[in-house]
């Protein structure tokens, strides 16, 4: 992980984040805690399956 990324990420959240509040517009990300771990929930389960390389290509089970 390369922490340049991580803090241009959070420094680019705070600031789109703070435009939102003083348009008084609301924010394109879940309001509340529960919100924001279901987004942290999915990509826990992406990158635990990536780990164990479980799954299958559904394009290639379709012959796309």
């Amino acid at each position: 992980m390369n922490l340049a990324f991580v803090v241009a990420a959070t420094v680019t959240g705070l600031l789109v984040g703070a435009l939102f509040a003083s348009l008084r517009i609301p924010i394109p990300a879940p309001p509340n805690l529960a919100g924001i771990m279901g987004i942290v929930g999915i990509w826990l389960g992406y990158r635990l399956v990536r780990f164990f390389d479980v799954g299958f290509d559904v394009l290639e089970a379709l012959g796309v």
